[in-house]
């Protein structure tokens, strides 16, 4: 596989495009542990992001029914429709926040990480059963940091409120092609039941973590304008706050239970739309 890649690379005598977070993973342990956590068989439908020069997507193919793969580099999606010859491999050109998805009920990849945020949200705006997915170390820690962790962030809430995420393994930089600055992480995620997920209003959720360590009644005074509300118009009402549940709790403390809690007292109170 190694030798297959960088016999590619030379021959088209490629240069990885920092632009698209280009680092194409190089070890066929990692991406056989992969292929075997995501546990396919022939009536799974993968999608993947950023197949790059189609190694995983090699050992993807040998395992799921079909595999979806979303490229944006032109040259790389030339590069896989002439090289390999999958039956049951679809190469979609496009934007992967943009373009449309094809049905897909698993997903694995090696994700670029400039678009890790936007792309784990948009894949949870999908009902799938399972991913396994590639990111920085430090993003992966956030993802699956628990409330009062130190790296317990915005994205630990959004995530914990939808989702079920398993930090698997820590891969080091040398496992890739160019090295990047940065260890990764393999996450297992997983949605919640419907019945089990929470929906957060993300203005609200923006404005309590943007002062994280401060108290709740604190983060929404310094970020009142992020509630609609003028400083004035902060004075006026803020004595209506006193009742609010949680209100001297710290924001890396919260889980999205609590947050809903908060919410629902500000919608009753008529300070959420």
């Amino acid at each position: 596989m190694r030798e297959r890649l960088f016999s590619l690379i030379s021959k088209y005598n490629l240069k990885a495009n920092s632009d698209l977070g280009q680092n194409f993973l190089v070890v066929q342990d990692i991406i056989e542990r992969n292929v075997e956590r995501a546990e396919l068989d022939e009536k799974d439908r993968v999608l993947e992001i950023g197949p790059g020069l189609g190694v995983l997507t090699d050992a993807l193919s040998r395992h799921a029914g079909k595999v979806s793969a979303i490229e944006k580099d032109h040259r790389l999606v030339e590069i896989l429709r002439k090289e390999y010859d999958w039956p049951n491999v679809e190469i979609i050109e496009g934007d992967a926040l943009r373009v449309e998805f094809p049905e897909f009920n698993k997903i694995v990849s090696n994700l670029p990480y400039q678009i890790s945020s936007p792309i784990t949200f948009r894949f949870l705006r999908y009902e799938f059963e399972r991913a396994v997915l590639i990111y920085q170390l430090e993003f992966a820690q956030r993802m699956v940091a628990k409330p009062g962790d130190r790296n317990y962030s915005r994205l630990s809430l959004m995530i914990r409120a939808k989702a079920h995420a398993e930090l698997v393994e820590k891969i080091g930089r040398g496992a890739f092609w160019p090295r990047p600055k940065v260890d990764s992480a393999v996450v297992i995620l997983e949605p919640k039941p419907p019945d089990e997920r929470i929906e957060l209003n993300e203005n609200l959720v923006r404005a309590l973590f943007q002062h994280r360590r401060s108290t709740v009644l604190a983060a929404l005074k310094k970020s009142h304008h992020m509630l609609g509300l003028s400083r004035e118009e902060f004075k006026k009402v803020k004595g209506a706050f006193s009742g609010m549940p949680h209100a001297e709790k710290r924001v890396f403390q919260l889980s999205p239970e609590e947050v809903r809690d908060i919410e629902e007292f500000l919608r009753a109170e008529g300070f959420l739309k």
